[in-house]
């Protein structure tokens, strides 16, 4: 897998995580089970999480990186800090927001990272 692959692993995610935050909000918001607000905002923060980390380590680390590349990889990886600690204070200054929403936000990142395993591994056997 080269690097250009990975990358495009990271979109596909991206893609996949969107795409089961939509069907969530479309499907259970109705129905009151779960906060639209508390759903988009752990699902933004895990998917921007995702995404400053997958890049970040990628320039910092990818072969022959230019040194633009490897500050660009140093300040996404800062950026990423920087948001852990936005969440770290808001939850530190009692944002009313619903634990179980934020939650199932945060775990569908790891439900889009299976399926585009699973979507990718079928298409690699074709």
């Amino acid at each position: 897998m080269n690097g250009e692959s990975r990358g495009s692993a990271i979109l596909w995610i991206e893609l996949w995580h969107g795409l089961l935050v939509l069907a969530l909000l479309v499907c259970l918001v109705p129905l009151r089970i779960l906060d639209p607000w508390g759903l988009v905002l752990g699902a933004l923060f895990m998917g921007v999480n995702f995404l400053l980390l997958g890049y970040g380590v990628r320039w910092l680390l990818g072969s022959f990186a230019a040194r633009r590349r490897v500050r660009a990889g140093i300040f996404l990886l800062f950026m990423k800090f920087v948001l852990f600690l936005g969440l770290l204070s808001a939850l530190l200054l009692q944002t009313h927001l619903e634990a179980r929403s934020f939650a199932v936000g945060v775990s569908s990142l790891l439900v889009a990272v299976i399926m585009e395993r699973v979507w990718a591994s079928r298409n690699e056997g074709e």
